[in-house]
């Protein structure tokens, strides 16, 4: 979810992931997608590229190549596309962040960033593996307090059991640490609909 990121709709309108800008422009090039407008209106890459020609640079973001420049598409629409991608979130540190609210899952602090550790619900030198279901944010404090040791052997408790978070949340937290408008409308739309895990 880069700054440069796409939000990508399949072809009934559902948001379904988000692309890299490189990504989507391929897409756009082999007409295997449209840009979508902040009106709804969809735009081939012929169109878009016309379209990139009349608009003013102020406000607006653009890519250049030799011979034109196009307006950086924030939103694009599948056209040929017939089911519902796996939504994997990636097992990485930004996500775990994001996953509990950058808060210490022991004690509920939400310290600056840098203060923040992962922790392994079970020790990894207790065989714990680095996986959803076993980290969790710690505060350095919770994090020295526990030590190697399983909680049943600690009087720590967690907020809340770790597990593998839902794609949408992630988007949505990227939504709003990046300002996208455009967005909006198709992440609400899918964060209302998705489905529940149990």
């Amino acid at each position: 979810m880069v700054a440069n990121g796409v939000l990508v709709l399949n072809r009934n309108w559902t948001a379904i992931h988000v692309c890299s800008l490189e990504r989507a422009i391929t897409l756009l090039v082999q007409g295997l997608a449209q840009v979508v407008d902040e009106n709804f209106r969809t735009y081939d890459f012929g169109s878009w590229r016309e379209l990139s020609d009349y608009v003013e640079y102020e406000g607006n973001r653009f890519i250049h190549a030799t011979s034109f420049r196009l307006m950086i598409p924030e939103v694009i629409l599948l056209t040929h596309y017939h089911r519902v991608p796996p939504r994997a979130v990636k097992f990485n540190r930004r996500n775990i962040y994001v996953r509990d609210d950058f808060r210490c899952q022991y004690c509920g602090c939400k310290p600056p960033r840098e203060e923040l550790t992962i922790d392994h619900v079970v020790p990894r030198s207790r065989g714990g593996r680095s996986e959803w279901e076993n980290v969790v944010l710690a505060c350095q404090s919770c994090n020295a307090r526990k030590g190697s040791r399983l909680l049943a052997e600690s009087p720590m408790h967690l907020a809340r059991a770790p597990k593998k978070p839902n794609w949408i949340n992630i988007v949505r937290h990227s939504l709003q640490a990046q300002n996208r408008p455009a967005w909006q409308r198709f992440v609400d739309a899918a964060y209302w609909n998705v489905d529940l895990e149990d």
